[in-house]
């Protein structure tokens, strides 16, 4: 299977438009956003859990990294509500539940073998930091190689500018709407390029964005 699989090429997609489509666990269904494999592949998904539905206990053999975007998911090892990044490296492994159902933005085998940091972070009590730009406050999440990961906040009014970087730039909106000069993504839209242009975020109203750039392998 190959699902938006050229990674040289610009993506967007409004999630929210997009059908559920259900996966081999009752209860468990996704949307694929990019994908090259079967049931084991390098994939970028939101996968929605029903209440009470749960996924069979499985080995992350090339690394697992998440940010709940609604609810709480859970596994044998703790609960994560909304707004809660988590890193699983290579090796680990999990059964994850939810008991009163969520939704994961979920990246699967993209983790380079070095990169064996486990994380979680409440991005919803961590504190943001500055940009040189007025109105953008910003959340490191990770960082291994060129790989960036971030939390990004807009104010009403506020636009950014910087350069798509070398290994490409994605983003999922989490909350309010942006702008990017040809595009309007609210909550749910989804949008990779890889092309080194310089790109302005702009909101009217505000948003927070989850930001990974310099991943995305040569085609």
């Amino acid at each position: 299977m190959r699902i938006n699989a050229e990674f040289s090429e610009t993506v967007t997609l409004d999630t929210r438009a997009m059908d559920w489509v259900a996966s081999p666990m009752a209860g468990v269904e996704r949307k694929m956003l990019d994908r090259i494999g079967e049931e084991v592949a390098r994939a970028t998904s939101l996968v929605r859990y029903a209440p009470g539905s749960r996924f069979s206990s499985h080995t992350h053999g090339g690394g697992e990294e998440y940010l709940v975007v609604e609810g709480t998911f859970s596994d044998e090892h703790g609960d994560y509500p909304q707004g809660t990044y988590v890193r699983n490296p290579i090796g680990t492994k999990h059964a994850p539940h939810s008991d009163g159902g969520c939704t994961i933005l979920v990246k699967l085998h993209q983790f380079e073998e070095d990169d064996t940091e486990q994380k979680q972070i409440d991005t919803t009590a961590a504190d943001y930091r500055p940009t040189d730009t007025a109105g953008a406050t910003y959340l490191p999440l990770h960082e291994h190689g060129a790989e960036r990961v971030e939390m990004l906040r807009l104010a009403p009014g506020a636009a950014l500018t910087r350069d798509v970087p070398p290994g490409g730039f994605e983003m999922l909106v989490t909350e309010g709407a942006v702008a990017d000069g040809t595009t309007t993504f609210e909550t749910g839209g989804w949008l990779r390029r890889n092309d080194g242009a310089a790109q302005t975020l702009q909101t009217d109203s505000g948003c927070t964005l989850f930001i990974k750039t310099g991943h995305l392998p040569a085609d």
